[in-house]
């Protein structure tokens, strides 16, 4: 593969969140190394998230990872509530509605 087509692969790969690819570029697998429990790990990562801005599919993935590891969507939900002294009321705000669509919940649907 030359050097254009992997830079491609590698953008359309990171563009859509594989999974593989991260794993193995940033080593997310710390709940098995971890005295964490893999559902904390999880929601301290979606909390991580929603805190630096992720983006939707990035929140998406996390809040799949924490729904994996056990949590629930009270749980989820409850993250963002911890984090607002922390990541401010504006990150929260924004990450909500795409949380809320990584959940299967359509915000504005049920505001209409």
């Amino acid at each position: 593969m030359d050097q254009m087509a992997r830079f491609e692969e590698t953008l359309r790969r990171l563009a859509v969140f594989d999974e593989g690819l991260v794993r193995a570029g940033f080593g997310l697998d710390l709940g098995r190394t971890s005295v964490l429990d893999p559902r904390t790990a999880a929601l301290l990562q979606l909390g991580v998230s929603v805190a630096t801005g992720s983006s939707a599919v990035c929140l998406e993935w996390s809040a799949g990872r924490a729904l994996a590891a056990g949590a629930s969507q009270d749980e989820i939900a409850d993250v963002l509530l911890a984090v607002v002294p922390v990541a401010g009321l504006g990150r929260v705000v924004s990450a909500a509605p795409d949380l809320a669509i990584a959940l299967g919940y359509d915000v504005w649907a049920a505001l209409e």
